[in-house]
């Protein structure tokens, strides 16, 4: 269906982008919240949950490479990672480009953006799906979370929507507690912790929150143009030093052995050493800043 209408973006109350809307393909009210997915001129096909842009064809790589990949390397020998949230999959294909995981799996509570983000946006996870290192579950992460055993993780990716509704629980003490008892000694959690111009307590309060049960607590940043307000920060916080410290030769030198990475459109060995050097701006917001 043509529409040639417009969307607003409805983030924020007095600032926003829009997108002229070429057909709208899906418009679902599922349990957890309202899915849109439509297809624009200049972005690709876009899904919109809530009022809010979660991804676009035009510019997700962006966000999931450096979702996926910065941890990963950082981490140098992640056998092991859960990710919560990311329903349209491509973290998860992100993640499977490394050769060292053996087992990867994706809690998503919602099964209907899963759903339609293989029927609208397959190109974003690709053959993840079918992956016999795989396992996808529509349930609740929280509660996945502190069910899992000790140690069983060596990596949690969160990928979730801001604190506010369905995405809320996903920013707790009682959240980062579960995930400092399921990683394995050397185990890093990372998530996303919003536009700092625009959403600088986002980045603050989670900060504090993961201190409290992972000693060293970082962050890093990725330009994603659909994402508004500037660099958007990605938080990480570890049970080990050094997240952050490698330099390029040795990122790259782990990637080279461990990744099947093909042609990265955003991340580089230099783009993820040169990530954790924030702007003060940003700096500000971390613990001990």
């Amino acid at each position: 269906m043509t529409t040639d209408c417009w969307l607003n973006e409805t983030l924020y109350p007095h600032w926003g982008q829009r997108f002229l809307v070429k057909r709208e393909l899906a418009r679902v009210q599922s349990e957890f919240q309202d899915i849109v997915i439509f297809e624009s001129y200049a972005h690709g096909r876009v899904m919109v949950l809530d009022g809010c842009i979660q991804i676009t064809e035009r510019d997700e790589f962006v966000y999931q490479e450096m979702l996926a990949h910065v941890p990963l390397l950082a981490h140098g020998a992640a056998r092991r990672v859960l990710i919560i949230g990311a329903g349209d999959g491509g973290v998860l294909r992100r993640v499977l480009q490394h050769r060292n995981v053996e087992r990867a799996v994706m809690v998503e509570i919602d099964g209907a953006v899963i759903a339609l983000s293989k029927e609208f946006l397959p190109a974003i996870a690709g053959d993840a799906w079918d992956d016999p290192r795989a396992e996808v579950i529509v349930g609740d992460g929280i509660d996945y979370v502190a069910r899992a055993a000790d140690a069983s993780f060596d990596v949690i990716i969160v990928d979730s929507t801001d604190p506010i509704g369905v995405g809320e629980v996903l920013f707790t003490d009682a959240f980062y507690q579960s995930c400092a008892r399921v990683l394995t000694e050397r185990g890093l959690v990372v998530n996303q912790c919003g536009v700092p111009f625009m959403q600088a307590d986002e980045l603050r309060e989670t900060s504090l929150r993961r201190k409290r049960f992972l000693p060293y607590v970082s962050a890093y940043v990725a330009a994603v143009p659909t994402y508004v307000g500037g660099f958007m920060t990605l938080g990480i916080a570890a049970k080990a030093a050094g997240i952050g410290a490698q330099d390029a030769a040795e990122i790259r030198a782990r990637a080279a052995t461990a990744c099947v990475l093909g042609t990265t459109e955003y991340w580089t060995p230099e783009i993820h050493v040169g990530s954790f050097d924030l702007p003060p701006y940003i700096a500000r917001y971390l613990p001990g800043a």
